[in-house]
């Protein structure tokens, strides 16, 4: 490993920060198991505070990058909350030129599941930086939004029906599609939550949906995959195993509906492994390879 991949922590301590950030245990639990972990030189409090999210170190693209524009957006969803909002971004390049904005191919981004943190803006602006247009909605728009908080944006999260927040994400990618700047073709991606929404997302919207890359999120069921029209690129991390295990049935779902897909098992990568804001998990690595497949399938997929 890198520099960058070496961890302070085992990973069994990263995955009981999984299980209290995706909501399995309390704080108090989360703090008690970590305890047995604490050894000479590495306490238990360093522990803890090496696996919390630091959004300013996992920051690649400044929110006043000039190279970006960028704006909240609220749009209607009358399946869902009755709104949502998110975070709209494109380059400069595409708006500086002419009167008339030039149209992008566009790109949901969907959050983990603790609302739209930093990190997820930052991605939003990392594809933006690779010339699409990106909308990040906030699934959290109905309770106030992310509360600047991962423990409490994921109290929340708990707090809104999972029915209205899906029709949300369905609202915010046929609201991006349908915009003039957007060429009419988009793809999806996300993690976690939001890579379980991508798969989901490509069974609802059939042709719609140009192009899928979940990141470490469920698969849909045989029936569903029949429904996808789009090209789907699965990406997991190797020590992910419940996921891991998971893979071959979607996989062989995908072949059975002649989907045009891939999908890639990155070594020594955990759950969590492209997100640079919790370092612990963060693999520079597979984070990289993972990017460059991403841009490289939309490229080629929703561009083309």
């Amino acid at each position: 490993m890198s520099s960058k991949e070496k961890r302070t922590v085992p990973v069994e301590a990263i995955e009981i920060y999984n299980q209290y950030i995706h909501g399995e245990i309390g704080r108090r639990a989360f703090l008690n198991r970590v305890k047995k972990f604490a050894v000479a030189g590495l306490g238990a409090s360093a522990i803890v505070e090496a696996l919390m999210p630091n959004y300013a170190l996992g920051q690649q693209v400044s929110r006043d990058d000039e190279r970006i524009t960028a704006s909240y957006e609220t749009l209607p969803s009358p399946d869902g909350n009755g709104y949502i909002r998110g975070y709209l971004v494109r380059p400069y390049s595409a708006d500086s030129r002419s009167e008339t904005p030039s149209q992008l191919p566009g790109i949901i981004v969907v959050h983990e599941n603790r609302g739209l943190n930093p990190h997820t803006e930052d991605v939003a602006r990392r594809f933006a930086l690779s010339n699409f247009m990106a909308f990040a909605p906030d699934v959290l728009s109905s309770v106030g939004g992310y509360p600047g908080d991962d423990y409490q944006g994921g109290q929340l999260f708990r707090q809104v029906d999972n029915d209205k927040k899906f029709e949300d994400i369905v609202a915010s990618a046929l609201w991006l599609k349908n915009r003039s700047d957007c060429t009419g073709k988009i793809g999806v991606t996300g993690f976690c939550y939001g890579g379980s929404v991508s798969n989901r997302l490509a069974v609802r919207l059939g042709e719609d949906l140009a192009a899928a890359v979940p990141f470490y999120g469920g698969g849909v069921s045989a029936t569903d995959a029949a429904s996808i029209k789009a090209a789907i690129l699965v990406q997991h991390g190797e020590l992910d195993t419940r996921l891991v295990e998971a893979w071959p049935e979607y996989e062989a779902a995908m072949i059975a509906a002649n989907v045009t897909h891939e999908g890639h098992i990155y070594p020594n990568a955990v759950h969590g492994f492209f997100n640079d804001a919790t370092p612990e998990r963060y693999n520079d690595a597979a984070a990289t390879e993972a990017w460059q497949r991403t841009i490289d399938w939309f490229n080629r997929y929703v561009r083309s």
